[in-house]
């Protein structure tokens, strides 16, 4: 009786965890704003921290050494938005009127092949291409995934108002993270207390890792695309096109795919041997972030297979859009980083211990059932 007893407390307690559980989840979607920014600021406060701290070293305070982060990180944002936003702007926009006519070369191309193959595959490509409807699907999703992560900010004030309150949080974190990190987890009981304040410099670690690593990445592929298409004749959109395979490229697996489509769609409108060369580029380009840049600037800091890093990418863009495809993988890996050392290690130790334990009471127990030497001689 007193066993059936304790299962069922055991349920009810369950039921009421799953229910807070529940409760919160509702909470923070309402307020999904609010938790954008923070869980922003939380990602750029990890990313900038080890610059505040190598200039703590250097014995500034850390106020000052946040401060002086913070402006440098804000006059290089500025910097580059003066000199290479405006072309950038400029040739996207070309490069979104043009999509039809673009499309309409893939197109005709088809047919073309098609028609070596026989007139009736070649008015099977005309009925089944049509590229109107084409150009107004990709418009239309670009749109819906832009319009997802403006959404949460309103307009176009909201969105400043954002950024400002984003950089002012994360520097408020990194200046005071040390009362920060001690506050929040004093709201633990023990022992869970001391084991997330053993956790909270590793998951800093692999959630600044993560970001800085992916934006190093994708800002050196970015110049390097820009470089080459601009040396293969594609200088009118070479700046735009880099700018999109930079934000691409942030997308593992199909990242430089996305990347590569808009480039040989301008490649191929150009005829000759341009599509052949711009996809040489881009697969010169796959190569090296595969084999040096993230082996380099990543390392094994991330510690998530690139599976776990798409799927988080893609749930995080279906959420809060390209916002949500920037912020959810860093905190998937800070997630990863809790379950690794509180739920995996403490498994497989637990599990080895009871291992070792179960094969020296056996062996004792087989030892002692043993008869005497001497009568297994005899």
């Amino acid at each position: 009786m007193s066993e059936q007893r304790f299962a069922i407390s055991i349920s009810l307690r369950s039921l009421l965890v799953t229910g807070l559980l529940l409760l919160l989840t509702v909470l923070v979607w309402q307020v999904r704003g609010l938790a954008l920014i923070v869980m922003t600021s939380v990602i750029v406060a990890a990313a900038i921290a080890p610059v505040v701290d190598q200039l703590e070293r250097l014995r500034l305070p850390r106020w000052l050494a946040t401060v002086v982060s913070y402006i440098g990180l804000i006059s290089t944002l500025v910097g580059v938005g003066l000199l290479a936003g405006p072309t950038v702007f400029q040739q996207v926009e070309s490069l979104i009127r043009q999509v039809p006519i673009f499309v309409e070369v893939v197109r005709r191309l088809l047919e073309d092949g098609a028609a070596l193959l026989g007139e009736n595959q070649s008015e099977l490509i005309s009925e089944l291409f049509d590229p109107q409807a084409i150009s107004r699907w990709a418009l239309g999703s670009t749109k819906q995934l832009v319009l997802r992560s403006y959404g949460l900010t309103r307009n176009i004030l909201g969105t400043a108002f954002s950024t400002v309150l984003v950089l002012f949080l994360s520097g408020y974190m990194v200046a005071d993270k040390r009362t920060l990190l001690n506050g929040l987890v004093r709201l633990l009981p023990q022992p869970w207390e001391d084991r997330f304040a053993a956790q909270l410099r590793p998951v800093g670690i692999r959630m600044g890792g993560y970001i800085r690593g992916r934006l190093l990445v994708s800002i050196v592929l970015g110049v390097g695309i820009t470089i080459g298409l601009s040396l293969l004749g594609l200088k009118d959109y070479a700046l735009g096109l880099g700018a999109i395979a930079a934000v691409t490229n942030l997308v593992p697996f199909l990242g430089p795919i996305l990347g590569s489509v808009p480039a040989l769609l301008v490649a191929l409108s150009l005829g000759g041997w341009s599509p052949l060369w711009v996809l040489i580029l881009f697969v010169i380009v796959q190569n090296l972030e595969t084999y040096v840049l993230d082996p380099l600037l990543v390392g094994s800091t991330v510690g998530i297979h690139p599976l776990y890093q798409l799927l988080a990418v893609l749930g995080g863009a279906q959420l809060l859009g390209i916002i949500g495809a920037l912020i959810v993988p860093p905190w998937f890996a800070g997630v990863a980083v809790l379950i690794e050392n509180l739920y995996l290690r403490p498994k497989i130790v637990a599990e080895r211990r009871q291992v070792v334990l179960t094969k020296t009471p056996g062996t004792i127990i087989a030892t002692q059932s043993l008869p005497p030497q001497t009568s297994l001689d005899a």
